[in-house]
């Protein structure tokens, strides 16, 4: 008996050690379909690159594999398929509390079944529009928190890549090739949507935090000029970002409390065993909340709120469907007091801002080799300003109000035909339908009356269609060409934009790229509609004839894979601006070239230029062995014309910007059922400074308002900006459940670079805008 007893001790130790050791582990799901007709892929193979015993799993019917039992960690993933070129996939972050879920698109090859494929690796570069082969960079969610500075924001992250500059007054601001930020166009599901950052102005494109959660994110892209013919409405860059799909087996959520924000995740199967899965978001100020609770009490708390959500359908008949949406909030009240008497009121002002989307799409395939992408979405976004001065007795008396509203309904559809290895087709249409409510108004005190900038209501719509067509007649060698087309109804203003691009892969390692596009976007509805006064008191809006702002790309690139996780890659680019809005007098500077946000006060015609040509630099490490590094380097010249035809710098034109990023994970305590790791990230940025438009100091404070030397338009700069970012991860794995605890510091040094100059109307002096102070951000974030 005793003998027994022993014996049942043993088993079950040896069956607790086993339960235990085990305990760090995780699944790793997905399917894997063909990048160009998204069919699934039957018997496909997927392994765990490096695994001892080796881990891996075969596609089933659908495509889909499983693997489990995967170590908690970081692992690369190896796809091959017959007749198809090896994927593979680096650095998937594997926590013990969420599976794995992956979507792998696979391209087939053009050689021989008999003969063997070579790859070179690892290649992050690769992104999943087969017809984007030139400026284009992917990213994954794991990069938005990882870079130091970015604060889990893919805005902030960007800022980055080469020819990439940020908004180092804190707003989310992207300048890309020395152009406007609105030139900018923001995509969520392949569908544009209205600028998902809280405390933004209609028509701007930034703002202080993006309404997009990181945690919602699939692997996305990022695009910075001579576009694939899908993409119009856009000038200097587009984020195309996806959601993820939830998990359809079990559900999984998320907590996080931080400075920015407190928020809950849940994700899951509707029923158990099915298919269908749902993902949402919910996030809300953490300092609305602490101020709510009497934790802290101070003028000027900003209020937001947003919910982001996915769910994902699959049907026998009709395709895949997915219903998804984001919607943000803000508002925030801020209180001017006299310096010197702190219970003097000087200004008060009551900000307002909301955007909101939802949408379903479709991915309908007939056959083996075309599908159907349709789509339908409705969006709102809007803003409002209500400002307050007190008069005589202290009562307060409004002096500005605004509310600039917009509702849009959008259908798409394109269909994909991929007739072989060789060619595949794309044949698009959207079509756009705006209503909007445009109202502002502000007390000119200098003329004693009340100005109206907007009153106008009404619609307008959109169309535009494309149609691409990639070629690949060897193996190393690919082209996309196609035209895109657009034209509103707010005139008979029409626009045919050719696209051509191509890509040579030399060797193996190395590769040669090329692209040229002509690209048109329309501008703000704001400015169609802006009321303009002459000199004689008349209002009018004459801007109702503006044409679409155009310009030409040219792109040459050139990339070499220096090591399994090395890549080297350089790109040439020149833009020439044209059709660009200036003002009509024959001696003016100004040109919405310049604009950042809000809307023109003049009568404005499209006969200004401008150019922007540079050449950027990669050097990027990609995570392999607890570390990783990307230094960018661009040189860049910025100019415009207006109608006084004088060639001037852009606001824009920085002339040059470097970064350096630089990050490593350690693993300090691995135990049955737990792990610990910790991660230090950094960034250092340097770039030159922005340019302004010097004032008129005495007549500003006269007229009480910015009165500037526009014959001396953009001839000053602020200083050259130096800007260092740090973070610090520590990471708990344990059975079912990771916890995060990230502290995040923008400009750690608090370098205070002089940026530009505004007038502040309740000094009644002229101020210097400066750098962003140092910012920390602490979060807490728990899976399970």
């Amino acid at each position: 008996m005793k003998k027994v007893l022993f014996a049942l001790t043993i088993l079950s130790f040896m069956n607790l050690t086993h339960t235990m050791a085990q305990e760090l582990q995780q699944t790793i799901r997905g399917k894997v379909i063909d990048q160009d007709s998204k069919i699934s892929l039957p018997g496909a193979n997927v392994i765990v690159i490096d695994s001892n015993p080796l881990l891996g799993s075969s596609t089933d019917i659908n495509g889909e594999f499983r693997i489990g039992n995967v170590p908690v960690g970081r692992v690369s993933l190896k796809i091959s398929y017959i007749g198809y070129e090896d994927r593979i996939i680096p650095n998937i972050l594997v926590t013990s509390g969420k599976e794995v879920l992956l979507e792998v698109e696979v391209r087939e090859s053009l050689i021989s079944m008999d003969e063997i494929v070579i790859t070179a690796g690892a290649d992050k570069s690769e992104i999943a529009n087969e017809m984007a082969l030139i400026s284009a960079r992917g990213f994954t969610v794991e990069e938005t928190k990882r870079y130091a500075g970015s604060f889990n924001d893919p805005a902030r992250m960007v800022s980055g890549y080469a020819g990439v500059t940020g908004d180092a007054s804190g707003n989310n601001f992207i300048v890309v090739r020395g152009n406007s930020p609105r030139g900018i166009q923001w995509r969520l599901e392949g569908i544009e949507i209205p600028n998902p950052n809280h405390f933004s102005d209609e028509g701007a494109t930034g703002g202080p935090i993006n309404a997009l959660n990181s945690e919602m994110l699939a692997n996305s892209e990022f695009y910075s000029g001579a576009f694939a013919p899908e993409y119009g409405n856009a000038l200097s860059g587009v984020f195309d970002m996806q959601l993820r799909k939830g998990n359809n087996e079990q559900r999984e959520y998320s907590a996080s409390v931080g400075i920015l924000g407190t928020g809950l995740s849940a994700e899951g199967p509707f029923v158990k065993g099915g298919r269908a899965s749902f993902l949402v978001n919910y996030r809300y100020s953490t300092l609305s909340i602490l101020n709510e609770l009497g934790v802290v009490d101070f003028d000027g708390i900003p209020k937001y709120q947003d919910l982001s959500f996915k769910i994902n359908v699959p049907t026998k008949t009709f395709g895949t469907f997915s219903i998804f949406g984001l919607g943000g909030k803000s508002n925030i009240l801020e209180s001017v007091y006299d310096e010197v008497d702190e219970d003097r009121l000087l200004s008060e002002g009551d900000y307002q801002a909301n955007m909101g989307v939802a949408g379903i799409t479709q991915y309908w395939s007939f056959g083996t080799k075309t599908y159907l992408r349709n789509s339908v979405s409705v969006s709102q976004n809007g803003s409002g300003y209500l400002g307050y001065e007190p008069d005589s007795q202290e009562n307060l008396i409004r002096m500005d109000e605004a509310n600039l509203d917009k509702k849009t309904i959008k259908l798409a559809s394109t269909l994909n035909h991929k007739v072989n290895a060789k060619h595949n087709l794309q044949l698009g249409g959207i079509y756009t339908r705006h209503n909007f409510d445009f109202y502002s108004e502000y007390f000119d005190s200098g003329e004693d009356e009340f100005v109206i900038g907007q009153n106008m209501d009404g619609d307008a719509g959109h169309y535009q269609g494309f149609i691409s067509w990639k070629y690949r007649p060897w193996e190393d060698f690919s082209i996309v060409s196609g035209l895109h087309a657009q034209s509103t109804t707010l005139n008979s203003n029409q626009f045919l934009e050719p696209r051509l691009s191509m890509r040579w892969e030399l060797s193996p390692r190395q590769a040669l790229t090329a692209g040229f596009g002509i690209h048109g976007k329309l501008e703000s509805l704001t400015n169609y509609y802006s009321i303009v006064t002459d000199d004689n008191g008349n209002t009018s809006m004459p801007n109702m004839n503006l044409d679409f702002t155009k310009a030409r790309h040219y792109v040459l690139g050139y990339e070499n894979k220096l090591g399994e996780n090395l890549l080297l890659k350089m790109e040439a680019y020149y833009q020439d601006l044209y059709d660009i809005p200036v003002e009509d007098l024959s001696t003016s500077s100004y040109s919405l070239i310049n604009q950042v946000e809000w809307f023109t006060d003049r009568k404005v015609v499209n006969e200004g230029t401008g150019k922007n040509y540079g050449l950027e630099l990669t050097l990027e490490r990609y995570f392999d062995n607890n570390y990783f590094f990307l230094m960018t380097a661009s040189l860049f010249d910025s100019k415009y014309r207006a109608m006084d035809n004088i060639e001037r710098n852009t606001a824009f034109n920085g002339n040059y910007v470097g970064n350096f990023l630089f990050g490593k994970e350690f693993e300090i305590s691995r135990k049955l059922g737990k792990k610990k790791v910790i991660g230090f990230n950094s960034k250092v940025s340097l770039q030159g400074a922005r340019r302004y438009t010097p004032m008129d100091i005495q007549a500003s404070i006269e007229q009480d308002e910015a009165i500037y030397y526009e014959s001396e338009a953009f001839s000053k700069r602020g200083d050259d900006l130096f800007m260092a970012n740090i973070s610090v991860v520590y990471r708990i794995d344990r059975k079912k459940t990771s916890q995060e605890l990230k502290l995040d510091i923008q400009n750690v040094t608090n370098n205070q670079a002089r940026l530009d100059q505004y007038y502040d109307s309740d000094t009644k002096s002229v101020e210097y805008g400066y750098q962003l102070a140092l910012l920390p951000v602490l979060t807490y974030t728990i899976h399970f």
